[in-house]
């Protein structure tokens, strides 16, 4: 008889997303004469940079040709895209790698969930409240947590780090012995980002306890202020207790493409349980080769047109289109008497729901009375309670009127 990962069981009701776009389906169904905006999923909006399109044309072509023609690729990715990678990423600020540690994938999400095969089944991890919800889940399904309480909306054997105004919406290293955590600067959901001192106490923290950190770093080219880093491994030591995703995702409109990658330094390790070290790299590299046959060469050919001067440029103004949008949130409900968090080095505002109402209730509200969809922070997290997101990623015109419409509410 075969059994099921009864894990799944443990997963409470259906995923954030999914619940909010069966209401908003509803709703549309129940007032199909209303325009709905919406400012929920970080969804991209703006079309692809010509630089990237060209790029794409040239490789399809590419495969149209037997002298030019790509089957299989490597499972680490082409050498192209590590290489600019490197170059565009990080050596611009002072960070060497070799090509071995670049790997590249198909979405940060993929790779979230997948890197948790490299660590035993007795982890124990910590993960920031709110969070991204692929970090829980992903550990879930794979038995790393233990019973879902649905009055606390918590699980046994996980270390929940409270993000709140108190700390700034920052993660602070666990007094409880754990054994990875994840780390995502700047922040979804909240918008905020750690800072080099900051970040630096979390690296000093990791070495110290001889903890890995998975440090999501998708939203870094939103980053405006100087003394927030792009990457971890601009802070001394830290390649030697942590792996850095990203995403073009966000940064270059490929929320339709699929392209990632992962920065696992050699230097890196984790334990046996007889205490001998393990290097994570091999280890990667090893389950990559079995689980992975590459991501598209025409995906990859298009992911290095971003780090041409061209896709650079043409990036970088949808970039500061989206971060326009986020100011005019930001602004736009501070002005209305609300409470605003992010929105600074980020696309994503979080929100405290008036009058200390659920998040759920307020966004049911905006919903129903301004046809206006965004995200209920307790989808998050238990402190994600009382909080709202949402993101910049519309157009001008949509995010203005839904600020508006927002505005013009009474209670």
């Amino acid at each position: 008889m075969a059994h099921v990962n009864e894990n799944y069981a443990k997963l409470p009701g259906t995923y954030l997303f999914a619940t909010i776009a069966k209401k908003v389906t509803a709703y549309e169904q129940r007032h199909p004469e209303r325009r709905i905006i919406r400012l929920g999923i970080g969804d991209v909006t703006r079309p692809l940079a010509p630089a990237i399109i060209d790029a794409m044309h040239k490789a399809t072509a590419e495969m149209g040709s037997a002298a030019t023609f790509r089957g299989y690729g490597p499972e680490q990715g082409y050498e192209f895209l590590r290489a600019a990678i490197i170059k565009g990423d990080y050596e611009t600020r002072g960070v060497s790698l070799e090509l071995d540690e670049v790997f590249i994938g198909d979405g940060a999400k993929t790779d979230v969930a997948c890197i948790q095969d490299l660590f035993g089944a007795d982890l124990k991890f910590a993960v920031a409240d709110p969070v991204y919800p692929v970090y829980l889940d992903s550990n879930v399904i794979t038995g790393h947590t233990g019973r879902y309480h649905a009055e606390t909306g918590r699980y046994d054997g996980v270390v929940y780090l409270p993000c709140t105004p108190e700390n700034g919406f920052k993660a602070q290293p666990p007094a409880e012995k754990v054994d990875i955590v994840y780390l995502c600067n700047p922040s979804n959901p909240t918008g905020t980002a750690m800072s080099y001192e900051e970040l630096s106490a979390w690296v000093t923290y990791a070495r110290e306890n001889k903890v890995v950190l998975i440090y999501d770093s998708a939203y870094e080219t939103y980053i405006t202020e100087a003394d927030i880093p792009h990457s971890i491994y601009e802070i001394d030591g830290a390649n030697e207790v942590a792996i850095e995703l990203r995403s073009y995702s966000k940064c270059a409109g490929f929320t339709g493409m699929r392209c990632s990658y992962i920065i696992v330094p050699r230097t890196c390790k984790a334990y046996t349980k007889a205490g001998e070290p393990v290097t994570l790299n091999s280890l990667w590299n090893r389950r990559q080769c079995t689980f992975f046959n590459g991501t598209p060469y025409i995906i990859q050919r298009a992911a290095e047109a971003y780090y041409s001067a061209a896709g650079r440029a043409q990036c970088r103004a949808d970039i500061d289109y989206y971060m326009e949008n986020a100011h005019t949130i930001r602004n736009g409900l501070t002005e209305a008497g609300y409470t605003v968090y992010g929105a600074a080095n980020s696309p994503y505002a979080w929100v405290q729901t008036p009058q200390g109402m659920k998040s759920g209730d307020f966004f049911d509200l905006l919903l129903e009375r301004a046809a206006v969809v965004t995200t209920p922070g307790s989808g998050f997290g238990p402190h994600g309670e009382g909080y709202m997101r949402l993101t910049a990623f519309g157009s001008r015109a949509d995010t203005t009127e839904a600020v508006e419409r927002i505005k013009n509410l009474t209670f």
